[in-house]
């Protein structure tokens, strides 16, 4: 029986020719390996930046009507970053959805594997075989202790059993807040500004962490401003991740 990464029965075709995706990482790896295949995307689905597909609405607030329309034979979702009303309310009106669960690195890289050769019936992509190459080596020696806030007022920071935590703990670093009970808490921010923490990583995404909004905060532990995509996205975003966080 063909299941999706919650365990759901899929009766999908056996290739995936018309794909709406409901995660922008996934967005990416589909229309870089088969955008032709790829008939609509949320607002969020940024990457890449020529992509050119109808667009139905947001990740937690999708056009059900609009994605239906399309006439897909394979929705993507997470669920994470999907809610599992919508995805009850597709798979009630016929529509096949394959929901993705992820939030470590080598679950990405099992997911993903899963995902083109059981959903989407497509050879695996190139980079995916990079990013195994990548992650699948030994933890490095630990570089310091971080904290990665992703909103301010109120701050909230990556916590445990995400994606994030585990990505930067792979890269040596000790994510300070990897003990907390929330996913992702909310802290004050002398949480976050304090000598016991070597640095603070600040996204662009969901928060835009600029220049001139986010580092001004601090007056102990030193900032460093970086993609998002980067932390939170799995895909081809995997290889790149390594190569310019890793450094």
């Amino acid at each position: 029986m063909r299941a999706d990464d919650l365990g759901h029965a899929y009766d999908g075709p056996p290739v995936a020719e018309r794909v709406v995706s409901l995660v922008p990482s996934i967005t990416e790896a589909i229309a870089t390996d088969r955008r032709e295949a790829l008939v609509g995307a949320t607002d969020w689905c940024t990457h890449p930046a020529d992509l050119d597909v109808p667009r139905v609405r947001g990740t937690k607030n999708p056009d059900l009507a609009a994605v239906r329309a399309l006439a897909p034979d394979l929705v993507i979702a997470n669920r994470e970053e999907n809610r599992e009303l919508d995805v009850r309310r597709l798979r009630d009106a016929g529509v096949p959805v394959w929901v993705t669960d992820i939030e470590t690195v080598p679950q990405a890289l099992a997911s993903l594997t899963r995902l083109y050769e059981v959903a989407l019936g497509w050879p695996l992509p190139t980079w995916l075989a990079e990013a195994d190459r990548c992650w699948n080596g030994p933890l490095p020696v630990t570089r310091g202790r971080v904290a990665v806030p992703i909103w301010r007022d109120p701050w909230m920071v990556v916590g445990p059993r995400t994606y994030a935590n585990d990505l930067l703990r792979r890269l040596g670093w000790e994510n300070a807040f990897a003990g907390h009970e929330e996913r992702y808490p909310k802290v004050e921010l002398r949480d976050l500004d304090r000598a016991d923490i070597d640095l603070v990583l600040l996204p662009d995404e969901p928060y835009v962490f600029t220049e001139t909004d986010g580092p001004e905060a601090f007056a102990i532990a030193p900032t460093r401003l970086v993609s998002g995509r980067l932390l939170t996205w799995y895909g081809p975003a995997m290889v790149e991740a390594h190569e310019v966080l890793g450094g």
